[in-house]
């Protein structure tokens, strides 16, 4: 049976490879009455947690599928470096492709702010068009109805943290500023342990990542483990509602500690906008 063996690795190196590799599309239509009529149909694609990854020369494999689904705008929910091993280079193959497609706006995380090299990194967004949005906000107009993207700059320390109050509470300050019901919002924001926060806000639809779908996914049973959440997390991936607030969750492109993933590929979603009627 000795024969088997080489055959046997060979399998498990295309099935790891392609589990890290291969990219899924994950399509979701959000229905809400709040969607002004010009923006039915409204298409947006999620990228989460890069982590420096490269997806074939100048991220073609990528930006392959980005186009074949043709997005009004592109929204990036953090980590597109790793702080670990960081490559602002190969992030930036990426948005230099991208903001060449549709307009992208993008917002921190954690990964960004603990490489100490944040500054550099948001100099280098902005001078390629992106539009960076920890804690500010920008209106998108089209004929004569409009929309928000508002995004939350990471907090950036462990969850345990967000049990103090002055935490907590900065935390929440941050966002009412934010905030404007009168108006279909979109948040951008990195940590999707924090959707409480954002329901009591009021937030219409909230784009997350962190989680890495859970690093290694089990049938019947979902994501082992997930930064900020620990084991076997609830925020993983997919849609979670929470009275008029709704939180897309992306399992993200990229590693990171954890350098393998299994069960769970990397993933590209895209979100169109409805109103609360179908057709």
């Amino acid at each position: 049976m000795l024969w088997n063996f080489p055959i046997l690795i060979i399998c498990l190196g295309i099935f790891f490879y392609w589990q890290n590799n291969g990219i899924m599309l994950n399509e979701i239509n959000y229905r809400n009455p709040k969607i002004p009529d010009s923006f039915d149909d409204y298409k947006i694609i999620h990228i989460s947690d890069l982590h420096n990854k490269s997806f074939g020369k100048n991220q073609k494999r990528l930006m392959d599928k980005i186009r074949k689904n043709k997005p009004d705008i592109i929204v990036i929910t953090g980590d597109l470096i790793d702080q670990r091993r960081y490559d602002l280079n190969t992030a930036m193959e990426f948005v230099k492709k991208a903001v060449g497609i549709t307009d992208v706006y993008y917002v921190s995380g954690n990964h960004e702010l603990w490489s100490g090299k944040y500054e550099e990194i948001k100099k280098t967004l902005q001078g390629e068009g992106v539009t960076v949005l920890d804690d500010q906000k920008s209106q998108i107009v089209i004929e004569e109805d409009s929309i928000e993207i508002i995004g939350l700059s990471d907090p950036a320390f462990h969850n345990s943290y967000y049990e103090e109050i002055e935490k907590y509470g900065e935390l929440k300050n941050r966002l009412k500023k934010l905030i404007d019901e009168s108006v279909f919002q979109i948040l951008l924001s990195h940590r999707p342990e924090l959707f409480e926060l954002y329901a009591d806000a009021k937030v219409d639809l909230t784009f997350s990542g962190h989680t890495h779908g859970g690093q290694f996914r089990i049938p019947l049973v979902g994501g082992i483990i997930a930064a900020g959440q620990g084991l076997f997390p609830i925020y993983i991936n997919a849609l979670y509602t929470k009275g008029d607030s709704t939180m897309v969750v992306s399992r993200g492109l990229g590693n990171s500690i954890i350098p393998i993933r299994i069960g769970n590929r990397p993933e590209l979603v895209v979100v169109r906008l409805k109103k609360n009627y179908k057709k």
